[in-house]
């Protein structure tokens, strides 16, 4: 989402004070403003964040010139990932800025850089996010001042504002109290915990290093098993409840499904241990925790917008309603991790009553469907952009991370509407919008490819299903081993943490199920 509005001329002075009147900021202008409120016709473009998985931090931009004579050769200097920016269409001699493949590559005017934000960053975000998404422009066409460009398939549309935790209350030493769950609690609450939160960015990196500082400053405190004991559960316990349904709060499926999360992760350190998962020695809870490429919450720009790495069990915010359910949730589960990462085979069968322990302890694997890659056959024309130019006339519309229904060629180009999904609980909702009229989208960019890998809920044929309500995509390994139906005993408390607890056995997983499915035996 841009911040100006983008048209064929720079902005006028009037343009910059109705932002700075709507926004309460404003940069310079490098993003042209749109001609006239008759002439607009088509959404800006968004708000957008850069973005790779487990990619560098720092990514690169050109100089506009020098991307027109030699391509992306030369860098001009990095932004970082998790800097939010509003790109728009740099046009010359009646064409659009592409590489010879038809990718854009955008200018752009920063909005939050991620190596200098702070709290306030948050609202600032909001409010040009919001600013956006009612504006209707001509056309995404860069002010004479834009000079640098960046690769658009670096940036997505996530409209996720920076996490900070709020200023602390106090700067009292905890008691010591004894035992991991203990410790954890005291590291929450001290300063070493409240600086790794300080910053932005590399918070992973940086929540390491802080256990560093608290293990040296309070060695001695405790005894030095327990501490090793309480960060492999502090890690652990982050994976788990950040890698479940965050919004099943306390409910019994939720916490089953949080603590087959810490099987996984007691599973991979402890029968297997495979580099390639993040575990450098037999029992690296933590490693294979915060291994990105297996547990992708830990990725860098993810960290910085979940609260992954934060203090969440301060006492100071106990009253806070989103800290509140965490730290019930975290309550709820660390007894039983606890047992699933340093008990006996006799916790395992107890925990998970019904499964053969050998089943239990190879289960290294889970599918989340939901969250897994949408598909849409009952829409065969429907095509991902991660970033596409448009054209009518002499208008260019920038289409990235996003996705259109293709319809009729024109030449060598396409006509298309807008692919908008809502996911809803029971379903993918689907809303085709003709967004762009009159623009044809660069025939490059499409292949008309037909969905491939698709199931009804990401599960087997077979299973009573009834009206479908979505499809995903499947990973390779997910037909490789055996599912199983985990059954966990749980002190139930509703969704919202507030309700009685209420002894409940639940099942997660098996082959129908359609939210998790725990795989054993997976290599």
């Amino acid at each position: 989402m841009d911040i100006k509005r983008c048209g064929p001329r720079a902005p006028t002075i009037r343009g910059l004070a109705w932002w700075r009147a709507a926004a309460g900021w404003a940069l310079p202008g490098v993003l042209g403003l749109a001609a006239t409120t008759a002439m607009a016709s088509i959404p800006a473009t968004p708000v957008m964040t850069l973005y790779r998985f487990n990619g560098d931090i720092e990514l690169p931009y050109f100089e506009r010139e020098s991307f027109e004579r030699r391509g992306a050769t030369s860098p001009a200097g990095t932004l970082a990932q998790g800097t939010t920016l509003i790109p728009c269409l740099p046009v010359r001699h009646g064409r659009a800025l592409t590489d010879d493949k038809g990718t854009p590559f955008v200018g752009f005017e920063i909005v939050v850089d991620a190596r200098s934000a702070t709290p306030e960053a948050a609202a600032r975000l909001g409010e040009a996010i919001a600013g956006r998404k009612t504006l209707m422009v001509r056309n995404h066409h860069c002010g004479r001042g834009v000079r640098h460009v960046i690769d658009v398939r670096n940036l997505y549309a996530m409209e996720k504002r920076p996490f900070f935790d709020p200023p602390a209350a106090g700067t009292g030493r905890p008691e010591a109290v004894g035992g991991p769950d203990g410790i954890v609690r005291a590291f929450h609450n001290s300063a070493r915990c409240a600086q790794a939160n300080g910053r932005l960015m590399q918070r992973r990196q940086a929540l390491k290093a802080a256990w560093d500082g608290f293990s040296r400053e309070n060695a001695g405190r405790w005894p030095a098993g327990d501490m090793a004991r309480a960060r492999h559960l502090d890690f652990t316990m982050r994976t788990a409840l950040f890698e479940g349904h965050l919004e099943r709060g306390c409910n019994a499926y939720g916490a089953c499904e949080r603590n087959i999360v810490a099987l996984s992760i007691r599973n991979r350190a402890l029968e297997r241990c495979f580099a390639r998962e993040g575990c450098r020695a037999s029992g690296d809870f933590e490693g294979v925790a915060s291994s990105v490429s297996q547990y992708n919450i830990w990725d860098e720009y993810l960290t910085q917008i979940s609260g992954l790495a934060a203090c969440f069990l301060r006492d100071d915010l106990a009253t806070e309603d989103r800290y509140r359910r965490l730290q019930a949730m975290y309550a709820q589960n660390v007894g039983d991790v606890q047992r699933i990462l340093f008990g006996t085979d006799a916790d395992l069968k107890e925990l998970f009553p019904g499964a053969a322990l050998a089943d239990i302890k190879r289960t290294a694997h889970y599918y989340h469907a939901p969250a897994m890659g949408k598909c849409f056959p009952r829409h065969p024309r429907v095509e991902y952009m991660a970033g596409a130019v448009a054209r009518h006339g002499d208008d260019f519309a920038l289409i990235a991370n996003t996705r259109i229904e293709v319809g009729d060629k024109v030449g060598k180009d396409y006509r298309f509407r807008s692919f908008r999904v809502e996911e809803t609980e029971a379903r993918d909702v689907v809303d085709i919008r003709d967004d762009y009229p009159g623009f044809l989208v660069d025939g490059r960019k499409v292949t008309l490819a037909p969905p491939s890998g698709c199931r009804p809920y990401g599960i087997p044929a077979g299973c009573p299903l009834g009206e479908v309500g979505r499809y995903r995509k499947t990973p390779s390994w997910l037909d490789a081993g055996k599912p199983l139906g985990l059954n966990c005993t749980i002190a139930d408390r509703a969704a919202q943490c507030d309700a009685p607890a209420r002894l409940v056995n639940v099942q997660v997983g098996g082959v129908c199920d359609t939210q998790m499915r725990p795989v054993s035996g997976v290599h």
